[in-house]
Formats: C-alpha cells, sequence, structure tokens
C-alpha cells in the first residue's frame, strides 16, 4: 500500500451516469453513490489526514461530444493533478434509443481532442483513462456489444497514447461476471449496482498500487 497522492492533490472524476451516480449536483465536493464514494471512502480511511480533494463532475448521459462542450467549465474550474475518465457508453446507446449513431472514429476524435487539451493545459496532470464497461444482463442490449465494441478498441488505443494508467473496466467487470452473476453486478447491463462498483473501486486502487 502506498498513498499514492500529496498532500492538496486535486483528484476529479470525469464520465457520465455509470461515475455520475446520482451525485448531489449542488454540493461541489458531493461523490454520487457509486465508484467514486468508494474509492474516496476506502483512501480516506487508509488515510485520515491525506488533504486529497476529490471532485466528481461527470453528468448522467454524457457522450463524448457533452463531455468535450463542458471542458473549460469543468477541467479549467478546477484545475485537477488527476483526472480520471470514463465515457463512451452512450455514444452507443443513443444509437439504439434515439437513432444517434456515432462512428468509433468520432468517439475517438472527440476524447482525443479531450485528452490533448489536458496534456496541453496542465501538463503535469496524470490521466486514469477507463474503458465504458457491458455485461450480459439485460438481453435486450447485447446488440450493445457490435456497436461499443469498436469504441472501447479505440478508447484502449488511446490509453496508450495519452494516459499514465489505463483500467480495462470492461474487461475487468467480465472477468468479475465468471464468479459473480452478471445481473448482481448490474441489472441493466450498463449501470453498476453495489458490487459492480465495488469491483471498479477496488481495480482503481489497485491500478494506483493504493491497496
Amino acid at each position: 500500500m502506498n498513498p499514492f497522492f500529496k498532500k492538496g492533490t486535486k483528484v476529479l472524476f470525469m464520465g457520465d451516469s455509470v461515475t455520475d451516480c446520482d451525485r448531489d449536483r449542488s454540493d461541489p465536493y458531493g461523490l454520487g453513490n457509486g465508484y467514486p464514494k468508494k474509492v474516496v471512502e476506502i483512501y480516506n480511511s487508509l488515510y485520515p489526514d491525506s488533504g486529497v480533494v476529490f471532485q466528481n463532475r461527470a453528468i448522467s448521459g454524457d457522450t463524448t461530444a457533452r463531455m468535450l462542450a463542458r471542458y473549460d467549465e469543468d477541467l479549467k474550474a478546477i484545475e485537477p493533478d488527476f483526472v480520471s475518465i470514463m465515457i463512451g457508453v452512450n455514444d452507443t446507446w443513443r444509437h439504439f434509443d434515439n437513432g444517434v449513431y456515432t462512428p468509433p472514429e468520432v468517439t475517438e476524435a472527440n476524447l482525443e481532442e479531450y485528452l490533448q487539451r489536458i496534456r496541453r493545459d496542465f501538463p503535469e496532470a496524470k490521466i486514469m483513462l477507463m474503458e465504458p464497461l457491458l455485461l450480459p444482463s439485460d438481453p435486450e442490449k447485447l446488440c450493445f456489444r457490435e456497436d461499443l465494441d469498436p469504441k472501447i478498441a479505440k478508447i484502449r488505443a488511446l490509453g496508450i497514447k495519452y494516459a499514465d494508467y489505463f483500467l480495462p473496466t470492461d474487461g475487468l467487470i467480465n472477468a468479475a461476471a465468471v464468479t459473480t452473476p452478471a445481473t448482481e453486478l448490474s441489472a441493466d447491463g450498463v449501470h453498476p449496482l453495489e458490487k459492480g462498483h465495488a469491483v471498479i473501486a477496488y481495480h482503481w486502487l489497485k491500478c494506483l498500487h493504493i491497496i
């Protein structure tokens, strides 16, 4: 174990509903009820006097395009030292519920511009990039896989190019589904339940050798 973050480090979580997880928008330090909250609870339990500032600016329903459009509002306002990003599943979902198709190359371009801006504006900041996930919990969403997989491949390539840390979330949570029923990790295949968020939080902390 090691504390990883220095005193006063500003850690920012970005993403969609998986990261948002019903956070209180009126509270700038509201973490929601998902993996960011679990990460922070464990970290603060291990290092109660760390002085690390954790914030969650994820917004439910966000696509890569919408997150990119809010870059100044989110990133420049906070000036983070560490940015954790999980985005992309809604680039797929909007194809099936609204008929809005986002090619993998567009997902890639949006996210690449976002990462390039972080590197330009905050050259000392560390980046953790997390791929979106899909579990076989809901038969009606199995069709998402054909659209999502090429996007995950693009995100993995961006992780190699820009991220300091990459979390293969889709692979890790599907590996967990070998021993834990997928429906116990996520009822709809996209939004994690308590156990699903615990799996993500565990691997997030493990990736940084915090646990």
